[in-house]
């Protein structure tokens, strides 16, 4: 009988360390998508509030803290990442476990602009792109959900089926930052 084995998305290719910035998985206990009911939204958000101590986030926000949140994922659809949802959410909203749909990966480092600059057409800079806040776009080629943790920090996720081309891009992106670093 043949024995299966689970792997997370990025296994065997992370972490990566280039000049100070790296590159590694983070693997949610749960990811969960939800989609308020027409008229639902606030009904959602107060239920999610007492539930997990967060509610929905406006559009390009997030809320939370590291290890669990709630995070704008596109108009009407919100990704609770990091803990699971209860079933009782669902008298407001559409619930869809996605947790085997997504690869998250962290990227920290000073410079960590400059790398998704390479890759990505938003805005990222501090100034612009605030802690909290959540967009998506693209990864080069890949749609890809970006979040701000930290001053230098984001967690970028993408669909699963596209995690060795991301982390490859991220990789390439970040030794082009860091040998432009060292030109005299």
């Amino acid at each position: 009988m043949v024995k299966l084995i689970a792997k997370t998305p990025a296994e065997g290719l992370l972490p990566i360390d280039v000049n100070g910035l790296n590159l590694s998985e983070v693997v949610p206990e749960a990811i969960t998508s939800v989609m308020p009911y027409d008229g639902q939204e606030a009904a959602a958000s107060a239920l999610l509030t007492s539930l997990a101590g967060f509610g929905l986030p406006g559009p390009n926000r997030a809320t939370g803290r590291d290890g669990a949140r709630a995070m704008w994922s596109g108009r009407g659809q919100v990704l609770v990442v990091g803990k699971a949802v209860e079933a009782t959410l669902a008298r407001h909203a559409a619930l869809t476990d996605q947790s085997d749909a997504w690869a998250v990966f962290s990227l920290q480092g000073q410079g960590v602009e400059d790398v998704l600059a390479r890759l990505t057409p938003l805005d990222l800079n501090r100034g612009v792109f605030k802690r909290g806040h959540a967009a998506r776009s693209l990864l080069g080629h890949m749609s890809a959900v970006f979040l701000r943790t930290g001053e230098n920090a984001f967690e970028i996720m993408v669909f699963r089926s596209m995690a060795r081309t991301a982390v490859h891009e991220l990789e390439t992106a970040m030794k082009a930052v860091a040998a432009r670093a060292a030109l005299p």
